[in-house]
């Protein structure tokens, strides 16, 4: 047709564009796949999410109030699939257009799941939320737009025409978000008239409705039939989009999707592609950015949905983020959980407790003491040498056991660690018999009771004791943090059960698990037999510092004597910051900031795909499982030097030198000369992880 032309690249239909609109008043475009293309390959794709939506609204009402039917996802889809095509067969035997108008059906199915109730409030909640998982998928063509509003300086007349089963008013919603609709005259939807473009029949209505001469008409779409011979018949002028790039996007993404059905592997993959950034969403970003988007992006978010499906199975209301990673979790938390499990009531309630190892370690000697189990952790860390060690890690007054340790025939330099020179066997065991002696507890829990009582009074603080159960979510690695908290609470009557849920559980040593206090690893777990996911084990420093929070590091819980009512009791000790070693962790935080933010910039796709998608965990931790394999023990060199950290603070480990023979050899730590010209080195410290993950 002499009135259409068709492109296969979108600055060529632009530049066309440009070239013939001075022949033009009125500039019509079709919307979706023109002006917005879609993450996803199939529009189908956004229902089953408001399905699920519907289905956890009705659900968690009927839960709370202990009647009522209960609905699964599937079951309302097959209801709203239902009432569509009902309406579609309807609407076909009075206009050409088989078309639909999502208030008109969505309304029944709203009736039909929740009964007699609002049902105008629920359409609108319903509504709201389909239509920002809409927008989370949808993505605005920037050159498109760009040339739409030099139009719209031009003094053209801009329509928005698109054949949908949403009416105009949620198009305009859709719009406004891409941020164009103040350049926009009218939008104009086939499911407010029924007339669509498929048709021909909507464009004698435009014509009528706005008074329209075809001949300086101008119409932009991708559909060749809609958008392109339709509107030529008319005598408009029609610029056919066939873009071969975006239809081989859409291609893969298509093709992992249909992978994924038989293939878990591709699940996460599919995912992945759905979180890509598209259009002028693709800007250069930092090295950092990149890989915090690309990778830690997907580990952290399936990682904390990974926590919301633990809570949920178990029924625990009330969850705490630990530690300074558990900061940033909080953050991931807050962008991935309430879309995965949008209209469900039952989530945890979760706060950011201030806790660490140093700080926990003095509280959880205050009402028992320091037993042994406790004092060898101190000399886990080859750091760590004597007790002067043991003091600083527990907050005692060294010179106070002057006595003690005379009587037996110890003193504060005495070698009690195996990774030292000059450590006797003996010498360990004097100590371990020193801590049976009652008057060394006595000191031990003179000197510590402060802090255990501002632990507590921080806990109430919080909510601590207030339900039966808690789970505490940190990065892992031994459980160290809850294992001095659940020891300083565990005396008490209303002490939560302690539900530890950790990123990595190595298990380096016994976790002293009870029903009262246990850890679960939710990435990786030694306990259950995960070769993949054990290369987290090749750098766990970096994940702590990737995750790390920007405050300081938390030293102590202080008692503060109560003066008033309203006087707390305490106070929180953080680390200062204006030695050397704080001016390293500023300088470190301000190194891992652009992966935070990427971090935080995928979880927000990380949870529209998932939500879309309706992956669990388990679905995923295949992909997972490869990010870590590729990324964690087969690293590119450049890779290493741009993410390796350069500072590390960990008070808990001493400044002591350990032997040369206990010193740990590490990939990440290897030579840049050693990475790169040694082609099987990767491949070493991979068969050297299987023979120890078969040994353990």
């Amino acid at each position: 047709m002499m009135n259409m032309q068709q492109f296969y690249a979108l600055d060529q239909l632009i530049k066309e564009g440009e070239r013939i609109s001075s022949h033009f008043d009125t500039v019509s475009f079709d919307l979706f796949d023109t002006l917005l293309i879609r993450r996803i390959h199939d529009p189908d794709l956004v229902k089953p999410a408001v399905a699920r939506y519907i289905s956890n609204r009705v659900n968690s009402r009927a839960t709370a109030q202990g009647q009522g039917k209960t609905w699964t996802w599937q079951q309302v889809q097959k209801l709203r699939d239902t009432f569509e095509k009902e309406q579609r067969q309807e609407t076909g035997q009075r206009f050409d257009d088989f078309e639909a108008c999502y208030p008109d059906y969505m309304s029944r199915v709203i009736t039909a799941v929740f009964g007699e109730q609002d049902d105008d409030r629920l359409l609108r909640e319903v509504t709201d939320y389909e239509l920002a998982v809409e927008n989370s998928v949808l993505v605005p063509r920037q050159d498109l737009v760009n040339w739409l509003r030099k139009l719209k300086e031009q003094g053209k007349k801009i329509l928005v025409v698109s054949d949908v089963y949403l009416p105009a008013a949620h198009l305009e919603r859709l719009i406004e978000h891409a941020g164009f609709l103040d350049q926009v005259d009218a939008v104009v939807s086939s499911a407010d008239s029924f007339l669509a473009k498929a048709s021909g029949k909507a464009f004698p209505m435009l014509r009528e409705r706005f008074d329209l001469s075809y001949e300086r008409w101008l119409h932009v779409g991708d559909n060749p039939v809609s958008d392109g011979g339709r509107p030529a018949e008319q005598g408009i002028h029609a610029l056919v989009l066939r873009d071969g790039l975006e239809k081989m996007r859409k291609s893969l993404a298509k093709r992992y999707h249909n992978y994924s059905l038989g293939l878990p592997f591709y699940r996460g993959r599919c995912l992945q592609q759905i979180m890509l950034p598209l259009e002028a969403e693709n800007i250069p970003r930092h090295p950092l950015y990149v890989k915090g988007f690309n990778v830690f992006s997907p580990l952290l978010s399936a990682f904390v949905q990974g926590v919301a499906e633990h809570c949920l199975n178990a029924g625990i209301r009330r969850l705490y983020f630990f530690s300074r990673e558990g900061w940033l979790f909080e953050q991931v938390w807050n962008r991935v959980i309430p879309k995965i499990y949008a209209g469900m009531e039952n989530l945890p309630e979760i706060s950011y407790l201030y806790v660490s190892r140093m700080a926990l370690a003095p509280a959880s000697c205050g009402h028992t003491g320091l037993d042994q189990e406790h004092a060898d952790i101190v000399f886990l860390p080859p750091g760590n040498k004597d007790f002067r060690d043991v003091c600083r890690v527990f907050g005692l007054e060294a010179d106070a056991f002057t006595n003690i340790l005379t009587l037996h025939e110890l003193h504060q330099e005495t070698v009690l660690s195996p990774l030292h020179e000059d450590f006797l066997p003996e010498n360990r065991l004097r100590f371990n018999e020193m801590l049976e002696e009652a008057a060394f507890q006595e000191e031990v829990k003179k000197q510590t009771r402060p802090a255990h009582q501002a632990l507590q009074r921080y806990l109430e603080e919080q909510g601590f004791f207030a339900q039966p159960d808690v789970a505490l979510v940190d990065i892992g690695w031994l459980g160290t943090i809850q294992r001095f908290l659940h020891r300083a609470v565990a005396h008490r009557a209303d002490a939560p059960r302690c539900h530890g849920l950790l990123f990595g559980a190595t298990r380096g040593i016994p976790y002293p698990t009870s029903p009262a206090n246990s850890i679960t690893g939710i990435v990786y777990d030694r306990d259950r037999f995960d070769l993949a996911a054990s290369t987290i084990l090749y750098n766990r420093d970096l994940f702590e510092e990737a995750c790390r929070a920007p405050h300081p590091t938390l030293n102590g819980y202080r008692l503060i004597e109560k003066s008033t009512e309203d006087d707390a009791g305490y106070e929180l000790v953080f680390r200062h910051e204006d030695d050397a070693v704080g001016q390293a962790e500023k300088e470190q935080d301000s190194f891992f900031a652009p992966l935070q933010e990427g971090i935080l910039a995928g979880a927000e796709q990380y949870a529209a795909a998932a939500a879309i998608l309706g992956y669990s965990l388990s679905d995923v931790k295949p992909w997972l499982n490869y990010l870590l394999v590729s990324r964690m023990a087969f690293p590119k060199t450049r890779e290493i030097e741009e993410i390796c950290q350069r500072h590390h603070l960990d008070d808990f480990h001493g400044q002591h030198k350990a032997t040369k023979a206990a010193a740990a050899k590490e990939l990440w730590r290897c030579s840049r000369l050693k990475l790169r010209w040694r082609p099987l080195l990767r491949t070493e410290f991979f068969l050297r992880l299987i023979k120890e993950r078969l040994r353990s």
